[in-house]
């Protein structure tokens, strides 16, 4: 095959008498024909044998991504949350109290989006202090609002800094470890090893529970 696009085409010295109208090779017959050759020549016998040798390999169940989570730091804590609860992530608004309502948590109601979210501090229910923790280098953050749903009813939780979705094998949770906040562990499915992070994934039943919990 001669490539002559590469000797005097595009790629070459632009002397290809065909060029000035063609603009570029790739609107050319004859790069055409090469590239119309080069998808009808026959196949290498040893590039079969590897590809079927691939497909016939049995999948690696324990590395399967068959999970997925939000990650969202509050202090110095990156926790967790199952992509399911979520229905959206909003810009943090300032709770508005309500009256002769103090549960734990509690801080009262937000607008976000043009509907009323009872704000909850997930910081409070934890016990996590909020004036800890660094963002990540080299990125921008802001406080979020996280709108999360159990069962029929939302929520929204104020977070310091949102990382974003994780995908994960199940089996790549590890026990948390003996040092972490008692607070946390009671709630945590997990730990979840992450580039530089580790991140309490949090257990939406036990979580989702206690959400209720503080409007009755």
């Amino acid at each position: 095959m001669d490539a002559c696009w590469n000797r005097i085409g595009v790629a070459g010295d632009h002397s290809c008498e065909v060029l000035d109208q063609a603009v570029h090779c790739r609107n050319c017959e004859v790069y055409a024909d090469a590239a119309v050759r080069n998808l009808q020549r026959p196949v290498n016998p040893g590039y079969l044998r590897e590809w079927a040798e691939h497909f016939r390999a049995p999948q690696d169940q324990g590395a399967r991504q068959d999970s997925s989570c939000v990650a969202f730091r509050i202090g110095r804590e990156w926790l967790a949350l199952p992509t399911s609860m979520f229905q959206q992530i909003a810009p943090k608004a300032i709770p508005h109290r309500l009256p002769h309502r103090d549960a734990r948590g509690l801080r009262g109601v937000v607008n976000a989006g043009g509907k009323l979210y009872p704000c909850i501090s997930l910081a409070e229910l934890l016990g996590i202090d909020e004036s800890g923790g660094e963002a990540i280098s080299g990125r921008h953050t802001f406080a979020r609002l996280l709108l999360v749903q159990w069962e029929a009813q939302a929520y929204a939780l104020p977070v310091a800094e949102l990382h974003g979705i994780i995908r994960y094998a199940a089996s790549a949770l590890k026990p948390p470890a003996a040092t972490i906040n008692k607070g946390i562990e009671r709630y945590l499915a997990g730990v979840l090893p992450h580039q530089d992070l580790q991140v309490g994934c949090l257990d939406d039943s036990l979580l989702g529970y206690q959400l209720a919990r503080t409007l009755r």
